[in-house]
């Protein structure tokens, strides 16, 4: 198993190190207003018009004008030389109406292209920016301007994987004491990752693939991967430690725990493939793919893992580092921290349950303040170029300059092409002229069949701004006799899919719940149980989404994250480091989805281990903490592993994956510890016997999937005595 496993982690890696990584930057949203406006832009309006067909180079000369001789004699020969890059057919002069501002300082070449792979609009836009070494050398600055869709971001985070790693080293040598298990989630989970990117590599040259899939999946994956392994891992040492022989502790940890691993991994994927249903092809995309990264991390816990226990033995153990860790206890023997924890917990239920309730309360209650919008440019790393370029633009040609309309109306009747344009033209560019925000507008251009008109307007307002959609709407209300009009761009895509979004997302949380809900019932044949888990989980979203409103809507250590703040924020350190930044429409949706999944791995494991101690014992009382105090240590490792691989991707510079990084830490954070530790045990305590009621008709429809049925069999000679019977779970001593 362990050839295999490795075999085919090399031989995935290898191909696509041959083949490559093919990925796609489609960021359409069917049937919506932006997305019919692209679909005409690209019909008959000459080149550049698709993905990837323009690229912009911002000039900028601090000590005089673009129009000295020195600077034009430069500006012609870059011209010349950008005109002979392959691909390119047209590189229009900054020399021109809108291309040049006012302060005749800052300009813009627009180069278009076709013929080129849309795809590598990173290499060609470098492939042009050295073209323009004349004007360079003549101590113009030349600056890239971002044209680039969300999509065609590639985020790199080699850096933030490998402090995961280390952070997920050190909690595990904390845990256990020993390097060898310490390196064993470890090894499993890269195993998983490099499966799982190997198989979304080679996905990449037969479905449309995004450039954040891997992320997405590396994110997730390392976590859960090192989370199932550590749960696996540590009852086996148990099972260890109360004298059973290897081989049986193994089959004994995969039928119990690994039954555990394969109903919580089935959770997360539900949660990630309802992302199907959000109406977007990248984010129906990236819930399945990254569902892939969760399929490997499964299969490598329940094959991997285990093969790794019966090769090591007791040597698992081996290499203690002194003090550290704990030995492990028996199999039935609770960790006395924690265990007493479940006890205080469990005699006074209903103050712990008022006090819990409070506390989540108050730290979800900043979510009402939370600001969606779009995440522009000038919240970017300060020293990137499209930063650069963003400020550059905006100080020459106005804030709405880096998010343009593109309006184009389909005519009912057939134009020619004049000069001057046809009447239809001119009144539908006077009338979006004469819209309230709107700044400037450009020649209305007229398509090869006459039978639609393009004009590119520019706002008052930057991207990001709530007002910049206003003005959107406002344009799309316009009525022009013969023209039906559509707006496209940056702005409406964003307009849209907001609007798609608060569509969607009831449909996408039922979905979630319901589905997740009924696992659980196959899982613990419990409705109440099931039902309840799911709810659970949605409380620890609210603090995420709280969490996320305090640092970013509010702006309550928005810099403390390493946000840069935009350049009209005035200098000094409380508006450096306290300032309000947009999250963008669709975050809160792929953050649900995710944070929902990995939440409810804590729920199963906690529910298993109660349910496990309720069939040998009876008492529920004593089942909640032992349930608490055998799990109470592994669930908080498992959760600080989550929270440093989080965190770890803070310090990457992408604003986005900040805001991740802060949502998820936050999230686990509370719930391994308030919802965990707290809130399920007191709920469940006043519960009593109904947490486990099943109605007669009920449990025997239910297939016999319990996984808690035989997590807690032991060999026999090692066991209580207790004899688990019955499909519905009901053990001897059971009430």
């Amino acid at each position: 198993m362990l050839a295999l496993w490795m075999l085919a982690a090399a031989a995935l890696t290898a191909g696509t190190v041959v083949l490559g990584r093919p990925t796609s930057n489609d960021v359409s949203i069917p049937g919506t207003d932006a997305q019919r406006a692209h679909e005409l832009m690209r019909e008959g309006f000459g080149p550049g018009m698709d993905p990837g067909g323009t690229v912009q180079l911002v000039l900028y000369d601090k000590d005089g004008p673009l129009t000295d001789e020195p600077n034009k004699s430069a500006i012609e020969k870059t011209l010349t030389d950008l005109r002979r890059v392959p691909h390119v057919v047209e590189a229009q002069t900054p020399f021109r109406m809108g291309g040049i501002a006012a302060n005749l300082r800052i300009g813009v070449i627009t180069v278009r292209m076709e013929g080129h792979d849309p795809a590598k609009l990173t290499e060609n836009t470098k492939r042009l920016t050295d073209a323009a070494g004349p004007v360079r050398a003549a101590g113009v600055e030349v600056v890239p301007a971002d044209s680039s869709t969300p999509a065609d971001k590639e985020i790199k985070t080699g850096p933030s994987e490998i402090i995961g790693v280390i952070c997920a080293m050190l909690v595990l040598l904390f845990a256990f004491g020993t390097v060898v298990a310490a390196l064993i989630p470890i090894f499993a989970a890269l195993i998983s990752i490099g499966v799982g990117l190997g198989v979304i590599g080679l996905l990449g040259h037969l479905v449309d693939v995004p450039k954040q899939a891997p992320v997405m999946a590396t994110m997730i994956g390392l976590g859960v991967g090192i989370d199932y392994a550590l749960f696996l891992l540590s009852r086996y040492r148990r099972l260890l430690a109360a004298g059973v022989p290897v081989h049986e502790a193994v089959r004994t940890t995969v039928t119990g725990s690994g039954g555990a691993v394969v109903f919580a991994g089935g959770t997360v994927i539900i949660a990630l493939s309802a992302l199907l249903l959000a109406g977007f092809p990248l984010m129906r995309t990236l819930g399945w793919i990254t569902g892939i990264s969760v399929v490997c991390a499964v299969l490598t816990s329940i094959t991997l893992v285990p093969a790794l226990l019966g090769l090591l033995g007791h040597r698992v153990n081996a290499l203690r580092l002194p003090f550290i860790g704990r030995k492990a206890r028996g199999a039935h023997t609770p960790a006395s921290g924690w265990a007493r924890l479940g006890l205080w917990v469990a005699k006074r239920p209903w103050t712990v349950l008022i006090g819990s309730v409070a506390i989540l309360a108050a730290l979800a209650a900043p979510a009402l303040g939370l600001k969606l919008g779009a995440l522009d440019d000038g919240y970017g790393e300060a020293d990137s170029d499209a930063r650069r370029s963003y400020e550059l633009m905006a100080i020459g040609f106005g804030p709405g300059i880096n998010g343009p309309l593109i309006v184009i109306a389909e005519l009912d009747q057939k134009i020619e092409d004049s000069d001057p344009p046809p009447a239809i033209a001119q009144v539908l560019a006077q009338r979006v002229e004469h819209t309230e925000g709107i700044a400037h507008v450009a020649e209305p251009l007229i398509n090869e069949n006459g039978r639609s008109v393009m004009i590119h307007a520019v706002s008052d307002y930057s991207p990001s701004d709530p007002k910049a959609l206003d003005v959107v709407r406002a344009v799309r209300g316009i009525d022009v006799p013969g023209a039906n009009v559509h707006v496209g761009g940056e702005v409406a895509g964003m307009a849209d899919a907001s609007e798609r979004i608060a569509e969607r997302t009831p449909l996408v949380i039922g979905v979630v719940v319901v589905l997740s809900a009924l696992l659980l019932l196959l899982a613990f044949r419990a409705p109440l149980v099931a039902v309840k888990a799911a709810l659970m989980n949605l409380v620890s979203l609210g603090a995420a989404f709280g969490a996320l409103a305090l640092v970013f809507s509010f702006g309550l250590g928005s810099g403390l994250v390493g946000m840069d703040a935009p350049a009209s924020v005035n200098a000094g350190f409380v508006n450096l480091y306290f300032f309000s930044v947009p999250i963008d429409s669709y975050v809160p949706l792929m953050l649900f989805a995710v944070l929902f999944g990995l939440s409810m791995d804590y729920e199963v494991f906690l529910l298993t281990a109660v349910r496990q101690a309720y069939l040998r014992t009876g008492d529920n009382r004593q089942a909640v903490a032992e349930g608490l105090g055998s799990t109470g240590r592994v669930i908080t490792s498992a959760a600080l592993i989550m929270v440093a691989v989080f965190v770890a991707f803070i310090a990457y510079p992408d604003p986005l994956v900040k805001v991740f990084g802060v949502g998820l830490a936050v999230a686990i954070a509370v719930d391994a510890t308030i919802i965990r530790g707290f809130l399920v045990p007191s709920t469940m305590v006043l519960l009593g016997r109904w947490n486990w009621w099943c109605p007669k008709w009920l449990d025997r429809i239910l297939p016999p999937l319990s996984i808690a049925e035989h997590g807690d069999d032991e060999p026999e000679g090692h066991g209580d005595g207790r004899e688990l019977v019955g499909a519905g779970g009901q053990g001897k001593n059971a009430v």
